[in-house]
């Protein structure tokens, strides 16, 4: 489906109650992808807006916004051929790892104009992209750092409910290991990186992994303590 047919207008009323609602279900269940979608949506219009702003500005963001590449299997397959220390290769090894598919992303529906629909559904897109990026796994422990960075890098209030959410249900060790290492690590991360809205990721898929980590000043998630 296209970025312009997902589209569902709303009133300022229908996006409160769609916010509202959405927040209760992602509290219930964490797993439900589609609410967290939703929220950050309703929720995320000025950060959206900032981010775009940004991207504006940017000549590779500039190239991003006119050319609307996406994160799909039809884009990005040639990943899996890449030799193994590159970008693209690594991302791929994350995906084929974990069964993911590029193509599992529920599509942007809360978004005013299709710029933003696109800021959004790119911000969506490059998730699993990040995640290699930084090293991070895909459990709680990891996700929710990985939200405190892109609260860092983009300011969507739905990030920093899904850290609240996600360290509700730490265990007690769980939470003393990620306020004592990994939040710490990802808001330096978030901040010392460059602007991750405004990279063409797909241009720097065949450049070695640990070349782009540090072109783009990348700190990896820090070893498991023990």
């Amino acid at each position: 489906m296209t970025i312009e047919r997902a589209r569902v207008p709303l009133s300022r009323w229908q996006q409160a109650a769609v916010a509202m609602g959405s927040a209760v279900g992602a509290l219930v269940d964490p797993r439900r992808a589609d609410l967290i979608a939703a929220l950050g949506e309703t929720t995320g219009k000025p950060a959206f807006e900032m981010v775009l702003e940004r991207m504006k500005k940017c000549p590779e963001g500039r190239a991003i916004l006119l050319e609307r590449p996406r994160v799909v299997s039809e884009q990005v397959s040639h990943a899996w051929d890449l030799p193994d220390n590159t970008f693209g290769a690594a991302y791929a090894k994350f995906m084929g790892s974990r069964n993911f598919s590029p193509d599992d992303r529920p599509p942007v529906r809360f978004m005013e104009t299709d710029e933003l629909a696109y800021v959004a559904t790119r911000a969506r897109e490059v998730h699993d992209l990040w995640h290699t990026l930084f090293g991070l796994p895909t459990n709680l422990m990891g996700e929710s750092a990985l939200k405190v960075i892109e609260f860092e890098q983009m300011y969507l209030p739905m990030c920093m409910l899904s850290v609240i959410g996600g360290t509700v249900r730490f265990n007690e060790k769980q939470r003393s290991m990620f306020f004592r290492h990994y939040l710490p690590w990802a808001v330096r991360a978030g901040r010392q990186c460059t602007d991750l809205m405004c990279v063409y990721y797909e241009r720097h898929f065949s450049e070695d992994l640990e070349q782009v980590r540090r072109k783009w000043g990348i700190i990896p998630a820090p070893q498991h303590p023990k």
